[in-house]
C-alpha cells in the first residue's frame, strides 16, 4: 500500500473502514450519513379499504411462468393499471373468464387459427361427400330415410359454422 508524502494527511484505515477524522487539514471532510427519519402513519389513521371477508380473500397459489419480454409487457401494464402484477394478472385472467369465447380467440394464436381453418374447410368437404352421395341417390329414384338426410344436413350446417368461425376469428386477429 502506498503510504502520504512525509508532511501530507492520509486516508487512515482500520480494519478496512475509513478514518472519519479530516483528509486534509482544513480541507473537504469525509461524508457523513445523516440516519433518516421513518415515517409513521398517524395513529387515527384508517385502511382505505375495507378487510375482506373469508370468502373473499385470495388463498390459492397458482404458479405462472414467464420469458422477460412476457414478464415486462405484463408489469407495464399492471403498472398502467396502478396495481400489483400478480392482483393485475388474477383481474384480467378473471376478466378473460366472463368471456371464454372471445378470450379463447385472443389467445390462440395466428398458427393455431390457421390450423383449425384447416381443420374446418376439411371437415365441411367430408360432410359435403356426405351430401353429395345423398343428392346422387336421391337423382337415382333412392330416397334415404329422413332422419339420414337430416343428419346431413345438420352436420353441413355445423361444419359451415364452423368455417365462418374459424374465418372470422382470423379476421380479428389481424
Amino acid at each position: 500500500m502506498a503510504r502520504p508524502a512525509p508532511g501530507v494527511a492520509g486516508a487512515v484505515q482500520h480494519r478496512g473502514v475509513l478514518d472519519r477524522e479530516a483528509a486534509t487539514e482544513g480541507g473537504s471532510q469525509p461524508e457523513q450519513s445523516v440516519p433518516r427519519r421513518k415515517r409513521r402513519a398517524p395513529k387515527s389513521a384508517s385502511r382505505k379499504r375495507s378487510p375482506k371477508t373469508d370468502a373473499d380473500k385470495r388463498v390459492h397459489v397458482c404458479s405462472v411462468r414467464l420469458n422477460d419480454d412476457e414478464k415486462h409487457r405484463l408489469a407495464e401494464a399492471a403498472a398502467a393499471a396502478r396495481t400489483s402484477l400478480p392482483a393485475f394478472l388474477a383481474r384480467s385472467g378473471l376478466a378473460a373468464a366472463r368471456d371464454p369465447e372471445r378470450a379463447a380467440g385472443a389467445i390462440a394464436g395466428e398458427r393455431e387459427l390457421i390450423s383449425e381453418m384447416f381443420a374446418a374447410r376439411r371437415h365441411l368437404g367430408h360432410v359435403g361427400n356426405n351430401l353429395n352421395q345423398m343428392v346422387r341417390a336421391i337423382h337415382m329414384g333412392d330416397r334415404p330415410p329422413d332422419a339420414q338426410l337430416n343428419a346431413v344436413l345438420d352436420a353441413v350446417r355445423r361444419a359451415t359454422e364452423r368455417v365462418q368461425a374459424a374465418t372470422d376469428k382470423l379476421l380479428e386477429h389481424r
